[in-house]
């Protein structure tokens, strides 16, 4: 669990028990109650099985994709993918690949709702560019932790320099927002719009030699299960 669960939580049940030794019942006691429950569960921070393939992206977020597009960017087109967290989601960031911490930018902004696509652009949001490094060398991605309607406090634990493993701990996005990743034109999709994603655990997208490597492995599966069906099917017979 993030450590501000623990803050909040704690809190709010210290606040519980004084109002039920206060008054005698539960009654106001419940509210808060119910408060400290919702933070100790909204501030989860779940294990996650990291992919270890080379030239595999990761998200940087659990949520919703909710756009996957080729956009340009000063430094050419880039493919986008944007990524929706509910206040039900888990709102730990991960590093996207490994590497070191190229460049971080904080940006004031507004707070629209995080599913309105100019939030992208017009929202409080942290800018940060990871260089690849190891198995994910040659690879540069840059992702936002984008502020939403309620989130008003975007955690950022690295600066520039700092070296990331895939799947690493980064930050945290208080009460529902959204993250954006930009990644080299070349990638190739793994996911598509409307499907859901968990931080560090989900491929965003592959490089190309990965991308044919992951292909071949589910044509493997395919067969194999395709192989076990057929078996299955001769001893029932």
């Amino acid at each position: 669990m993030v450590r501000d669960g623990y803050i909040y939580g704690s809190s709010l049940l210290a606040v519980a028990a004084m109002l039920k030794w206060a008054t005698g019942g539960w009654g106001w006691a419940v509210a808060p109650l119910a408060l400290a429950l919702f933070f100790l569960w909204f501030f989860r921070d779940p294990p996650r099985a990291v992919p270890a393939g080379e030239g595999l992206i990761v998200s940087p977020g659990d949520g919703l994709v909710t756009e996957a597009a080729t956009v340009t960017t000063p430094e050419g087109p880039r493919r986008r993918i944007s990524i929706f967290l509910s206040v039900f989601d888990v709102h730990v960031n991960r590093a996207p690949i490994g590497g070191v911490i190229g460049r971080v930018r904080y940006r004031r902004g507004a707070f629209l709702n995080a599913m309105n696509p100019a939030s992208a652009d017009r929202n409080e949001q942290n800018v940060v560019t990871v260089r690849g490094e190891g198995k994910d060398q040659g690879i540069e991605v840059t992702f936002k932790q984008i502020a939403g309607l309620l989130a008003r406090r975007i955690v950022f634990d690295c600066a520039e320099g700092d070296r990331v493993a895939r799947g690493q701990r980064v930050g945290i996005i208080k009460f529902g927002s959204r993250v954006d990743v930009l990644l080299p034109a070349e990638a190739v999709l793994q996911v598509q719009v409307g499907e859901r994603v968990r931080g560090g655990a989900s491929v965003l997208a592959a490089m190309p030699r990965a991308a044919a490597a992951l292909a071949v492995t589910a044509l493997d599966g395919a067969a194999g299960a395709g192989e076990m069906a057929g078996a299955l099917h001769g001893v029932r017979a």
